[in-house]
């Protein structure tokens, strides 16, 4: 039985997979490897008029190997619908080898020449921009001439349509490899490359076109998947209507640990987003000097004064699930109070200054969600946040594999990393880059363990709910100005879909 579209939409590739898809597909299945590459200049094409039905002037910008065939293919299209086209081939036309070649002579039969650079174009009277430049091969900086023509077509406001993905983007990590064409639509084929989907991605590929080229459906089950796109939409199970006889003891005690001097907010911010996600008691431990106000402030919270870890104890006692670090700080109380927590079997959700701590003197569990951004990242890892954002996959993975449990890898493209899978958020805005957001995904997530989801559909399903409350915020009200506890009312609609 194949892999059906729905699924094979949401698979992601590390690009030598996607090599590999395509090697089966034409070695195996003996689809001719020009019939493909017509496919995708076809996808391509069909794609720009959609979008661009009164574009009339189109620039196809070709380098070499399969990305440029593709291009010559989008051209030759072009030039038979009647179109004005003006190509620019960075690599000779003669140059280039098998397919790529052909696709190339079959543009040129029509009578028409090509350009090798960009000079005396004015690329300003273009409707549409179609860069066909690199392909998912590549692995160093964009130098010279490549980037001086790459920042050329970035400055001009010609739409841009990529061919299979951004020009200058690591299609494994997401990295932009010394500069990257800013696509409005990235036509993307066979499968989903993973690096379009995290790291400066977001920046670079405007909306994003999936096309299978119609290969056999079957041909998906030989090969590995690497990581996976997740949304909210796929959890509909999860929010199922609560028994009528349910009280509040069957949905979980939360407490959260931190609000050190100074921080009160964070584990406010933390304690109604677990309410709100459906938790059935919240119990907040705090400096002395907080528990009151917080009290005040949102009388459901069941805020205690704590000043050691004696105190600590009897909270302990009544919790089923356990978030500590959000505005933990990294005192000599907040590391008492971290070796008293990691000293529990209760399953934890670890934030904030609870993860530079645990940087300090790491240890592996399996029973914790960890949910870093990418300078806590660093720390964990002992490397730096470039690096980490250099391979955000790679990170995550790495994270899991020396602390156990599961890490949420938070960012553009929030990463799930589990023993079993990887998965990235397709949600989420940046008005969300704000403070306090940590803290209300901490909040979700335990809000959900405290109902009984295990950790790692707890983490995946916590961070689609936060994502995408995010965005309906920005939707309502605009991303600019967003506020963590923004978020709380869209939160509640989301774990209440009937409503």
């Amino acid at each position: 039985m194949g892999t059906s579209f729905i699924e094979l939409n949401r698979r992601l590739y590390p690009a030598s997979g996607v090599r590999e898809l395509d090697r089966i597909a034409i070695e195996e299945r003996n689809i001719p490897g020009i019939d493909l590459m017509q496919r995708a200049g076809q996808a391509v094409f069909d794609t720009l008029i959609l979008r661009w039905p009164n574009a009339r002037n189109i620039l196809v910008v070709c380098g070499a190997g399969n990305n440029a065939g593709d291009g010559y293919i989008v051209a030759h299209l072009a030039h038979e619908l009647k179109l004005k086209v003006t190509v620019v081939s960075l690599t000779p036309p003669d140059k280039l080898k098998n397919d790529a070649l052909t696709a190339a002579n079959d543009y040129l039969k029509q009578g028409v020449g090509t350009l090798n650079t960009l000079k005396d174009i004015d690329i300003d009277s273009m409707d549409v921009i179609v860069d066909a430049i690199f392909g998912t091969g590549l692995n160093r900086d964009v130098t010279g001439d490549y980037l001086h023509m790459i920042r050329q077509l970035n400055q001009s406001q010609v739409p841009v349509i990529s061919v299979d993905i951004p020009s200058g983007l690591n299609a494994d990590t997401g990295k932009i490899m010394g500069g990257a064409i800013k696509a409005d639509c990235t036509v993307t084929f066979i499968g989903r490359k993973q690096g379009l989907h995290t790291g400066e991605a977001a920046e670079v590929c405007g909306a994003q076109v999936f096309m299978g080229l119609d290969v056999p459906a079957d041909i998906y089950e030989d090969i590995s998947v690497n990581a996976e796109l997740v949304d909210l939409s796929q959890f509909d199970n999860i929010f199922q209507p609560r028994e009528r006889t349910g009280h509040k003891g069957h949905f979980g005690h939360v407490l959260i640990i931190g609000g050190d001097y100074g921080y009160a907010g964070a584990v406010r911010m933390c304690g109604e987003a677990a309410a709100r996600t459906g938790a059935g008691l919240v119990s907040i431990a705090t400096r002395p000097e907080h528990a009151y106000t917080l009290s005040v402030g949102c009388p459901e919270l069941m805020a205690s004064a704590v000043n050691s870890i004696s105190d600590l104890a009897p909270l302990l006692m009544k919790a089923s699930i356990i978030a500590v670090g959000p505005g933990l700080g990294q005192s000599k109380w907040s590391v008492a109070l971290l070796d008293k927590v990691f000293d529990t079997k209760l399953p934890l959700i670890v934030d904030a200054d609870a993860l530079n701590l645990l940087a300090a003197d790491p240890m592996a569990r399996k029973n914790w969600v960890l949910t870093p951004h990418p300078g806590e990242a660093a720390r964990l890892l002992g490397s730096t946040v470039n690096q980490i954002q250099s391979d955000r996959i790679g990170a995550a993975k790495s994270l899991q594999q020396k602390y156990g449990g599961v890490i949420v890898l938070k960012g553009s493209g929030t990463i799930i990393a589990s023993s079993q899978k990887i998965s990235v958020c397709k949600d989420g805005n940046p008005g969300m880059a704000t403070g306090g957001m940590g803290d209300v995904l901490t909040g979700i997530i335990t809000g959900l363990v405290a109902q009984g989801q295990p950790l790692d559909i707890a983490a995946t399903v916590g961070v689609c709910v936060h994502a995408r409350a995010g965005d309906q915020s920005a939707m309502a009200d605009g991303e600019r100005g967003m506020l963590a506890m923004d978020l709380l009312a869209f939160i509640r609609r989301l774990v209440n879909p009937s409503k």
